[in-house]
């Protein structure tokens, strides 16, 4: 969940955009382009996650928005998708469904035998 400062500030200056599938909400300035964040001069973009805050949650048509490489809001249906595109998945590291490779600790901490194609490099 958002801290408190977050939803203050949003609660203060925010104007909604938009939300998503996952029910994240966006935000931006209510002022626009008049006020600008000073280190970037771009327009103030943020979003009020719900549930867990995690970056990769975020749907890769509004991570666009959110980072200024297209001013458009995307559509509220996630706009086109193509056979060939998946749906987006969240950062794993950390959790339980993590990928640990054979020989992981937490996967038992044994692995194959080299199968001996390996020759280390010596110098001359």
């Amino acid at each position: 969940m958002a801290t408190i400062g977050t939803l203050l500030f949003t609660w203060l200056w925010g104007k909604e955009v938009g939300r998503d599938a996952a029910g994240h909400r966006y935000y931006r300035h209510k002022k626009g382009g008049t006020t600008m964040d000073c280190s970037l001069q771009k327009e103030r973009r943020w979003v009020v996650f719900n549930g867990e805050v995690e970056a990769s949650r975020v749907p890769p048509e509004w991570n666009g928005w959110l980072h200024h490489t297209t001013d458009n809001v995307p559509s509220a249906d996630g706009g086109r998708r193509y056979p060939w595109m998946r749906e987006p998945i969240p950062n794993r590291t950390g959790t339980d469904r993590a990928y640990r490779p054979p020989g992981h600790t937490l996967r038992g901490g044994i692995r194959d035998r080299a199968t001996g194609d390996y020759e280390p490099w010596t110098p001359e």
